[in-house]
């Protein structure tokens, strides 16, 4: 039976963020998604791939290469064959205390400069990653769509925003607007292709800052990273900010004697007003805080074998592996204390059984227990295991970071594929996960919204007003309406 991830260590020894990572490192990412992606990808299927990952695809090429022309759309194209989605999500930014997606990103992955459009305009395109606001966060998916900005990723907040459906206006596959389309400068990835670029994957262990591991910060990198940052906004030197906290924003300069030496940062002497601090360049989350996955390392709340492959085979594997920690054997039956001897509980028949009592004892016992009558051990402790087993926490873990399958394969492991779950604890879980993946297919089709009419409709009583809910209007008043009009 699978232990608890809180059970394999004491958490005493280690601050709660650590122990939220181990998680995520444990559950958001599963193998089987990891080897399935990773198969697809390797045959140049990056669509197959991407839905192995749980990642939705929000654009369309032939649109992009009609709108931007052939050049653009075969460099977004190649990126497309080289992403691979699986590790992208390893690397996606996540929020305690359960780990999962930030909500409501708009994430810039990729930045093709400025491209003229049919429409002509130039504006520059980006290829970004989205998740879904906290309402549909249930299945823990992610999108992938192009977003027609003002040339950067600090574009003007009243610039309009654009998908592919823009260039195709008869094809729209998520009808529901993203509550923040605009990418988020502290979370962008174009700075960062190790975290998602198959092909780029090596450059982990010179990016992540695996000198020194003593803090949560990569200070020692800050200086290099500022300098590609700058770059990239034009700017060879200069002030730039790191978000310590959600009201502590540091502000820093990027001081160098010549093109020869090194850069150092530093802060700046007189602190800039607020307006001016909000302008500047950020330092993207990622170059800023140390890679967890080494501070897993080092902590040894993880081995390297359980990393992602392409995370493992970039960083170096440390010298000594904490010992794994117990699981019992597959099969192993349970043991229960009945009637003075020790009895077994194991699958039969794909359901979980008392082995060691007859069938028709069993029958009687179980209508004697529905009777009201006291149950006997082996059932109790049966139908404690369907209602809250003890790998409850693994179960729950899985299915709140999306893994429905991985989730489903732990019960039938546990009650086996013809079981019929009871009322409690699992089968709570189990439904309240099926309502989430529900909200979210909602939110992805446009349904959780209020039915709106585009004109105002004609009646024989009057007028409707622009906005007509799909339920009926309850009336606000106990009178009756009159004949001749409706109340708006």
């Amino acid at each position: 039976m699978a232990l608890s991830p809180a059970n394999r260590f004491p958490t005493r020894l280690f601050p709660t963020r650590l122990l939220m990572w181990q998680r995520v490192r444990e559950y958001a990412v599963p193998p089987s998604m990891i080897e399935t992606s990773a198969a697809r990808r390797a045959v140049g299927d990056w669509a197959g791939a991407c839905a192995a990952a749980r990642v939705d695809v929000d654009l369309d090429l032939r649109a992009v290469r009609h709108r931007y022309g052939t050049d653009l759309a075969t460099r977004l194209r190649a990126d497309l064959r080289r992403l691979a989605p699986d590790l992208l999500r390893w690397h996606m930014p996540r929020v305690a205390p359960d780990g999962l997606l930030r909500a409501g990103l708009t994430i810039s992955l990729a930045q093709y400069g400025t491209s003229g459009s049919t429409s002509g305009s130039d504006t520059a395109l980006h290829l970004v990653v989205r998740t879904p606001p906290a309402q549909a966060e249930g299945g823990q998916r992610m999108s992938l769509a192009v977003w027609e900005g003002g040339g950067g990723t600090r574009a003007d907040a009243h610039t309009r925003t654009r998908t592919h459906a823009d260039a195709h206006p008869h094809r729209h596959p998520h009808p529901h607007p993203h509550p923040h389309p605009h990418p988020e400068r502290r979370f962008r990835l174009d700075l960062h292709r190790h975290l998602w670029d198959a092909t780029r994957s090596g450059e982990l262990a010179q990016r992540c800052g695996s000198r020194s591991v003593t803090d949560t910060w990569a200070t020692g990198r800050w200086a290099d990273e500022a300098e590609l940052l700058l770059r990239a906004e034009g700017r060879p030197r200069g002030t730039f900010t790191v978000r310590l906290g959600a009201r502590d924003i540091a502000v820093l300069t990027l001081v160098a004697p010549d093109d020869a030496h090194a850069p150092t940062f530093r802060p700046v002497r007189q602190p800039p007003p607020a307006q001016e601090i909000a302008a500047l360049p950020v330092l993207p989350e990622a170059a800023a805080r140390t890679l967890p996955d080494l501070e897993l390392l080092h902590s040894g709340l993880i081995t390297h074998g359980q990393l992602h492959p392409l995370v493992a085979t970039a960083l170096p594997e440390p010298g000594v592996a904490p010992p794994p920690p117990p699981v019992a054997p597959a099969g192993d039956p349970h043991r229960v204390l009945c009637r003075g001897e020790t009895h077994r509980i194991a699958l039969r028949d794909g359901v979980l059984t008392a082995v060691d009592h007859d069938p028709a004892q069993l029958r009687c016992e179980a209508l004697l227990m529905a009777l009201g009558g006291p149950p006997l051990p082996c059932l109790r402790a049966i139908d404690a295991a369907h209602r809250a087993p003890q790998a409850l926490p693994s179960v729950r873990e899985r299915l709140r970071h999306g893994d429905v399958t991985g989730a489903l394969s732990v019960v039938e492991g546990l009650l086996g594929p013809a079981a019929l779950l009871r009322e409690g604890p699992l089968k709570a879980e189990l439904e309240a996960a099926a309502d989430r993946r529900v909200a979210q297919g909602l939110y992805r089709s446009g349904l959780d919204r209020p039915l709106t009419v585009a004109h105002p409709v004609e009646t024989g009583f009057g007028r409707i007003g622009r906005r007509a809910v799909a339920v009926p209007r309850e009336k606000s008043t106990s009178r009756a309406r009159p004949r001749t009009g409706m109340h708006r």
